[in-house]
């Protein structure tokens, strides 16, 4: 009999360490679900972070491959049990979900649960999430609940260590953005400070070299000279700044690990399937990546807001001594020259800026019916 309790609280003792171990906050997330599931010995365990607007602005789950994950569709919205649990606050178990008068149903490839315990998480009298496991893993007679009181016990340790965990990741993703935040504060001043500085010098030369092309040429050469090198200086500025300013994730992890994230996010986000694929890269200077990736989130943005695609493909190959990026979609497409004229231009003027400020160039194909592709090749560094 001793053994049973010290096995319990050593898998308690691993589960709190585990979450422990994560500052981000999707990390933190799927590390409470995994140690709920294998704590409680369960088949599926799940855990949704509520919105503002009736739905999940996380759902993760364990217990489902990224197969099934995918054909169940979009991220649940706050009803039946799942809205039970945020506002109630209180546990739910249950012999079988599918029998309460709350239950309205799931997605047709959803997998089938009977069995259920829940429990909202909370930080102080906020309900922060809510977490849930299905079909306890132990024979249990027809109408019966596999989970017992005491896994009703176990799991609100669980649940009171994962609201110190989650609050604790946020904080953190908090306190990055603002230093983040403060930091591009910090060099906009400085920026604004030494362009305008030059700017103005940069005016007053030119409009020295205009009062002196007529009776002193020689010495409007000199001025028109200086004004071709204060513009060089402010463009150093500009170009420094943005190297600065380039994003976290980019400088840590690397364009395709950046990629990569960003594209698995939004293939959970969205109904399109998004697929990400990169190929022989290899590391290119700072500008070309930052340029690379925002292209890549416009067309992104343009693929899954406005085309209707069911597929959007995104790929990073090396070529030559440099890259290429390819975002390709089944959508609906448009007539690029009909876009120009109308005045609407999707990003595409921004895109080919990018493109162009770092030596590279941008295509787009598209036409009504046909989806679009648009590629972008920077030469190497």
């Amino acid at each position: 009999m001793s053994q049973g309790p010290r096995s319990g609280l050593a898998a308690v003792s691993s589960a709190l360490l585990a979450m422990s171990r994560h500052l981000e906050v999707r990390d933190v997330l799927k590390t409470i679900v995994a140690s709920a599931r294998e704590l409680l010995d369960a088949q599926y365990a799940a855990l949704g972070v509520p919105d503002d607007h009736g739905g999940f602005a996380q759902f993760v789950v364990d217990g489902v491959s990224d197969a099934q994950w995918k054909a169940i569709g979009p991220l649940p919205r706050q009803h039946g049990i799942l809205a039970a649990m945020l506002q109630e606050a209180r546990f739910e178990r249950l012999a079988d979900v599918r029998k309460d008068p709350r239950f309205e149903g799931w997605p047709s490839a959803h997998p089938e649960m009977s069995d259920f315990l829940g429990l909202p998480i909370r930080d102080g009298d906020e309900v922060i999430g809510a977490l849930f496991l299905a079909n306890k893993n132990c024979p249990k007679p027809e109408g019966t609940c596999g989970f017992t009181e005491e896994d009703e016990e176990l799991l609100a340790i669980l649940a009171q260590h994962a609201a110190i965990a989650l609050t604790n990741a946020r904080l953190y993703e908090r306190s990055r953005e603002l230093t983040i935040a403060e930091e591009r504060s910090r060099l906009a001043h400085e920026l604004h400070d030494a362009v305008s500085q030059k700017l103005f010098s940069l005016r007053l030369t030119a409009q020295a070299a205009a009062a002196l092309i007529d009776r002193d040429p020689t010495r409007a050469k000199g001025e028109l000279h200086q004004v071709a090198a204060l513009a060089a200086e402010a463009v150093d500025e500009l170009r420094a700044a943005v190297v600065e300013l380039r994003p976290a994730a980019l400088d840590e992890d690397g364009l395709i690990a950046t990629l990569r994230t960003q594209i698995q996010v939004l293939d959970r986000a969205h109904t399109a399937h998004v697929t990400f694929a990169g190929n022989g890269f290899r590391a290119l200077p700072a500008a070309q990546e930052e340029a690379l990736l925002r292209v890549a989130q416009e067309a992104l943005h343009n693929a899954l807001r406005h085309s209707g695609a069911g597929h959007v493909g995104v790929s990073v190959d090396r070529r030559g001594g440099g890259a290429v990026l390819r975002v390709s979609d089944d959508g609906s497409g448009f007539d690029p020259r009909s876009v120009r004229s109308a005045g609407r231009h999707l990003g595409l003027v921004s895109m080919r800026d990018r493109a162009s400020g770092v030596g590279g160039t941008l295509t787009v194909e598209s036409a009504p019916g046909k989806g679009t592709t648009i590629e972008m090749e920077v030469p190497g560094g």
